[in-house]
């Protein structure tokens, strides 16, 4: 009987939902994933951080947008038809957000094995590992698994409540937009 718990928890499977960014790929836990959304206007927000796009409104809620790419330390997103906005549930000490995560494309749901999954490589990498929970190898080379709470620091966060509690001007607007065309 235990040796059957053992075999059931050694082959637990985990889904994941997979993206692409700058050509690599990646998933993340479809746990945190809310839904998958097209890039709407996204207004700017004065004196953020680079990767910090701006916001949206997402039925009556401000969502602040993040450009992955840059977040990675990659090239910054290059708006085109299959860039896309995962809605995610990010924990940052506790605290629960939501946020958009600006990707090239997504590409699908899958599950994994948890002993398919790969230690994080220890070397040479273009890619913060805290982001990287682990990897898998699938028909096209790698995928990086990410955990999303690491994704984001406690500055992030309250850079995202700041967005939230944004006042709306005269016209109920946020300010500049940026057209994505």
């Amino acid at each position: 009987m235990k040796e059957a718990v053992k075999e059931a928890e050694t082959h637990k499977m985990t889904s994941y939902l997979s993206f692409l960014l700058d050509g690599e790929y990646f998933a993340v836990n479809v746990a945190k994933v809310i839904e998958i959304l097209e890039v709407p206007n996204i207004t700017k927000i004065p004196r953020a951080p680079e990767y910090m796009t701006g916001v949206i409104n997402l039925r009556g809620s401000v969502l602040p947008i993040v450009d992955t790419r840059i977040k990675f330390g990659l090239p910054k997103i290059d708006f085109k038809v299959d860039t896309c906005i995962i809605v995610l549930d990010a924990e940052v000490e506790g605290e629960t957000t939501k946020v958009g995560a600006l990707v090239d494309a997504v590409l699908e749901v899958f599950d994994i094995s948890e002993d398919k999954i790969l230690p994080s490589p220890s070397i040479n990498t273009n890619y913060n590992l805290d982001f990287i929970s682990g990897m898998f190898r699938a028909d096209d080379g790698f995928v990086m698994l990410l955990n999303m709470d690491e994704v984001f620091s406690v500055r992030d966060v309250q850079l995202f409540n700041n967005s939230n509690e944004s006042q709306l001007d005269d016209e109920g607007d946020y300010g500049t937009e940026m057209h994505n065309d």
